[in-house]
């Protein structure tokens, strides 16, 4: 599976952080400073930004895998995941536990595509076999339970999280927040649990267009409002998934996934003054990627964004 990324500058405040808990590896400067002693950005948004850069920055593309210890740990004291994404100071852990020993330019929030549903009246659970588990919306009824969601409310644990990681990181070390794109989300929503064929969904952009659109209109008005919320938290890049629109046909991926893409990209872009080409040095902006599947579709998109 190819990915390509959609870059969009996001000008915001910088956050308050909490006092770190984690002590910084030795030696290591207090200011991200480069051979001139001028302050600069980290590695991974100066390369966002398409700066010329003296290497290719890593950073993980989610969350921490299975392969590290310390994960494996603690998830015997902690067994589920949303115990794990969504207690903070356990989330910080996590998403640390791939800096600590790797040293990567950019430490990303240990989270779910899924965390932000309940705070839209729709409640999931993540089985440790299965997967996420919701139940299926597919009548008119289902929709009108949706409301829009407060993040400060619905998830705090996420703001504190990426205000705490903000302070735990090295000034050369970027910290990435993410969310799930409409279309990607609205397949659990409908389904009800992942799928290798997502017949539902597409039974229902069949049968039912404008039911599957109202889905996907009120998942694109409350992820908006989440990634706000994330980058006035702290988070200095964030990074959109849309995993599942790969299934769709051209056709239908430029009317079920594209525009509601592109309405994300607008509401945050309008209210964090976006511009399509770096025009200040400024270190409290936020870069915006957008993770697509299937790079033709992806370069369309962009196009018809810019456009």
């Amino acid at each position: 599976m190819k990915l390509v990324s959609a870059l969009f500058l996001l000008s915001i405040s910088s956050a308050n952080g909490f006092s770190s808990t984690t002590a910084k590896p030795a030696n290591v400067p207090l200011t991200n400073t480069n051979a001139a002693g001028e302050q600069i950005d980290p590695l991974l948004i100066r390369a966002a930004r398409g700066e010329k850069t003296d290497r290719v920055p890593v950073w993980m593309m989610r969350q921490a895998g299975r392969h590290i210890k310390e994960y494996r740990d603690l998830c015997k004291k902690y067994p589920t995941f949303r115990e794990r994404s969504e207690i903070p100071d356990v989330a910080v852990e996590v998403s640390l536990q791939p800096w600590r020993n790797y040293q990567t330019d950019g430490c990303i929030l240990f989270s779910d595509i899924l965390t932000p549903l309940p705070g839209m009246g729709v409640e999931f659970d993540i089985d440790e076999k299965v997967g996420p588990v919701v139940k299926p919306m597919r009548s008119w009824d289902d929709v009108n339970k949706m409301h829009l969601i407060d993040p400060s409310t619905a998830a705090p644990f996420t703001g504190e999280a990426l205000r705490t990681l903000r302070e735990e990181v090295t000034p050369e070390t970027a910290v990435l927040g993410f969310v799930g794109c409409p279309y990607t989300l609205a397949t659990y929503l409908v389904e009800g649990k992942t799928s290798k064929e997502y017949l539902e969904i597409k039974k229902m952009a069949f049968t039912e267009p404008k039911l599957l659109h109202a889905i996907l209109k009120n998942l694109a008005e409350s992820i908006s409002e989440y990634a706000l919320y994330q980058i006035e938290n702290g988070a200095q890049l964030i990074q959109i998934f849309d995993s599942w629109a790969g299934h769709l046909s051209p056709r239908d991926y430029d009317e079920f996934a594209a525009p509601y893409q592109k309405m994300i990209l607008d509401k945050v872009c309008i209210s964090r003054c976006c511009f399509y080409e770096c025009v200040s040095s400024s270190l409290t902006q936020t870069y915006f990627f957008i993770a697509y599947t299937h790079i033709h579709r992806s370069r369309r998109s962009i196009l018809q964004y810019q456009q």
